[in-house]
């Protein structure tokens, strides 16, 4: 069957209490192909009547599931790793339909990890600790209750997983609000859930924008933890939504991420696995090491490896997820040419004639100073600065109001000093792997908590202490 075939058309409904169900609104919201431009789909744009009635059904399934024994969380938890595993095919091509990934990267990352991040709570579950002796007391860990869930675009499978199943395996009842470009594949995780045979209400899935679906769910008096991933901005306004009922909140927010190549390292390597970290996913990783450091001596031959690497990747990179993306990326590169950076491949013009396509795009001569240092950009945009020593690159390292990842290169007892010293929440030393077990989260305006592993678990967890 050919891959087009395979996408999920969508479906005018909610997912409510175990049920599909039209929204209350009656308003539906696009969904367009990036690389073409072109509408594919139309789902529910729920409001805060929909909002309610999920909140409602969570709360309503809640307790039976908290008093869920942990080896049944597990088995349904590992019911449902199964379907997305089986449906791999049709959730790498809806992610390609509405996020733009190239298939390859679509199937390997957006449909094969976030199976690997759900089998990795069915077999943590069983053996978890929810209660431990402490003298006299006894100290529980109990779910934190209803759990609202708001996701980003970038990752729209994965984020998804990354909240659901620690919350689902620490007996929480979610509410779900993805993004709006992005609403397919989580319906395609909602239906897994209903085929997985997890009880009415233990999941829901309201679709819909974030001013009328979101930020109702972010406030809603019902709800007891807000968990969300997506820009710092937004991520203030969540937290003070929730901060307004007293909630527990998690925030996983933007980054800046310092790639620090030592003079120890091997150059070539660290050069090309450093562009093609910041081109993977178009550049729209918030962890991507979009700051690469390199010392003097070496920059010159650094800027040259980089700016072949990135030409390799015109034609393989995907478009941005929207038009309004596309700007924002544009305008950055723009505002790097004219403050004085060098751009030594890629830069503003437009590559295809349709499509919400960017150059892959290197500014070199980049001081710590300018807005593409400092700031966000959410593309294909690597800028390259140099440092003198050590004690030079922390600095240029660690000046940054983010603090979310990082990556150093070198030999590996001056590569794992240097990565103790940077200010951020994890660190890949020598091109390290993934590991789903590891805690994901950043310092300072990154965020608060931590996604993944026994960490991810304990953020939807509370303790209760018995005195004897």
């Amino acid at each position: 069957m050919p891959e087009q075939e395979t996408v999920h058309p969508g479906r005018d409904a909610l997912f409510i209490g175990g049920e599909w169900r039209p929204a209350r609104t009656g308003a539906t919201l696009p969904v367009v192909d990036p690389a073409t431009e072109r509408e594919i789909a139309r789902v529910p744009a729920g409001g805060p009547d929909d909002v309610d009635d999920a909140v409602r059904a969570a709360r309503a399934a809640q307790p039976g599931w908290a008093a869920t024994p942990p080896a049944e969380r597990a088995a349904a938890l590992g019911a449902l790793r199964d379907l997305p595993a089986e449906r791999a095919d049709t959730v790498a091509a809806t992610v390609t339909a509405e996020l733009g990934a190239p298939p390859k990267i679509a199937r390997s990352v957006h449909a094969d990890l976030p199976v690997r991040v759900l089998g990795s709570y069915a077999e943590l579950l069983p053996g978890h600790a929810f209660e431990e002796k402490l003298g006299t007391s006894t100290v529980l860990y109990e779910p934190v209750g209803t759990v609202g869930a708001v996701t980003p675009w970038n990752y729209p499978l994965h984020q998804i997983v990354a909240k659901a199943a620690p919350a689902l395996a620490a007996g929480c009842a979610v509410v779900l609000k993805p993004a709006e470009y992005t609403p397919l594949v989580a319906q395609l995780f909602a239906q897994a859930v209903a085929d997985a045979g997890l009880p009415g209400g233990v999941f829901n899935l309201v679709t819909g924008f974030g001013r009328e679906a979101g930020e109702p769910l972010a406030g809603h008096e019902g709800v007891d933890m807000v968990s969300f991933t997506g820009s710092t901005a937004v991520g203030r306004r969540v937290g003070a939504l929730a901060g307004g009922g007293v909630k527990r909140v998690a925030l996983e927010l933007g980054g800046k991420s310092a790639n620090v190549i030592l003079p120890s390292a091997d150059l070539a390597r660290a050069v090309n696995v450093g562009v093609a970290n910041v081109m993977s996913n178009s550049g729209q990783t918030c962890s991507a090491w979009t700051r690469m450091l390199v010392h003097a001596d070496q920059y010159d031959e650094a800027v040259a490896m980089a700016a072949a690497a990135a030409a390799k990747y015109g034609e393989r990179i995907g478009p941005l997820v929207s038009e309004r993306q596309l700007g924002r990326v544009r305008g950055y590169i723009a505002q790097g040419v004219a403050e004085g950076a060098r751009l030594v491949a890629g830069g503003a013009e437009a590559p295809r004639a349709r499509g919400y396509y960017v150059h892959p795009t290197v500014f070199a001569d980049v001081t710590p100073g300018m807005t593409i240092a400092r700031e966000e950009i959410f593309g294909p945009v690597l800028t390259v600065l140099r440092y003198t020593d050590e004690d030079d690159a922390l600095r240029i390292a660690n000046a940054t109001v983010y603090g979310l990842a990082g990556a150093v290169w070198g030999a590996e007892p001056d590569a794992v000093a240097f990565a103790r010293r940077m200010d951020t929440g994890q660190v890949d030393i020598n091109g390290g792997r993934f590991n789903p077990l590891a805690p994901f989260g950043g310092h300072r305006q990154s965020g608060v908590g931590r996604e993944l592993g026994p960490h991810g678990l304990a953020e939807y967890l509370q303790t209760k202490s018995l005195q004897f």
